[in-house]
């Protein structure tokens, strides 16, 4: 009785607000602190969550980005991916609904690939991307012949035939970095029906395949990853196509620096 009178006194229940107040500033802080992006030329780069990081950004001209499918998949299977991936390294948060509606009016367009599988939570939308993985060659495996993506373009809806199943991957030799890796190529094709955006965002940056075609294609990058494996490998990509050089512009020299935002 006598420790809990003494704990009950107003001096003590003082103390203990204070104590909890500073824990909650240092908590703050933190989180403040894992907000600060990394710089690599023209590309800003967040490790967290983005649903803490997004409210703190500017709208940019074109969001691209490839968010969890709420599919619960299975990284296990034939060719590259059985070699370099299993059930280990699913995707965080893909084993419950995702719920697009916090990537609404980031950006002045927006392509979401694997639309079709959470169509009835987004507006409707006159302008699919559809991306043809086996550009009719027929083959029995697991893989999906085709990929969709929704989009606020208001166009017919669009093909884009890129060889990406297995073993059989045309293209940029980019190696396996992430389970649900998307080729260069498709993310160049998306900037382009973007309408050539200077900004683009993608909060699921992932091993950080949007960041190397903007890189290649001379436009500006923010990225978010929530897993510092892929974070590190999207950094260390991003810094390698800027040291091979753009394609078609000179883009500015790679430099990584902590930046504030406080």
């Amino acid at each position: 009785k006598e420790m809990i009178c003494e704990c009950s006194s107003p001096k003590h229940i003082y103390d203990l607000s204070k104590l909890c107040f500073c824990v909650f500033l240092v908590y703050q802080l933190a989180r403040r602190h894992d907000m600060n992006p990394v710089i690599i030329g023209d590309c800003q780069l967040y490790l967290g969550d983005c649903r803490d990081i997004l409210p703190t950004l500017p709208k940019v001209d074109a969001v691209i980005t490839d968010p969890p499918y709420g599919i619960n998949y299975k990284p296990e299977g034939g060719g590259k991916v059985k070699k370099n991936f299993t059930n280990a390294d699913r995707v965080f948060g893909d084993d419950e609904p995702f719920d697009p509606s916090i990537l609404m009016g980031l950006g002045a367009i927006s392509i979401i690939w694997g639309g079709s599988n959470f169509a009835f939570r987004l507006p409707s939308t006159r302008c699919w991307l559809v991306w043809d993985k086996k550009c009719g060659i027929y083959e029995t495996n697991q893989f999906s012949d085709c990929e969709i993506a929704w989009t606020t373009k208001d166009s017919p809806i669009k093909i884009f035939r890129h060889r990406w199943t297995g073993y059989h991957r045309d293209g940029q030799d980019q190696g396996n970095h992430h389970p649900t890796q998307k080729p260069i190529e498709l993310m160049r094709w998306c900037i382009e029906q973007a309408g050539n955006p200077k900004t683009i965002l993608d909060p699921f940056m992932g091993s950080g395949t949007t960041g190397v075609a903007a890189v290649q294609m001379g436009r500006s990058f923010i990225g978010i990853e929530r897993e510092s494996k892929y974070f590190d490998i999207a950094c260390k990509r991003i810094e390698q196509a800027y040291a091979q050089g753009d394609f078609f512009v000179a883009p500015p020299k790679a430099k990584q620096e902590q930046v504030s935002l406080i």
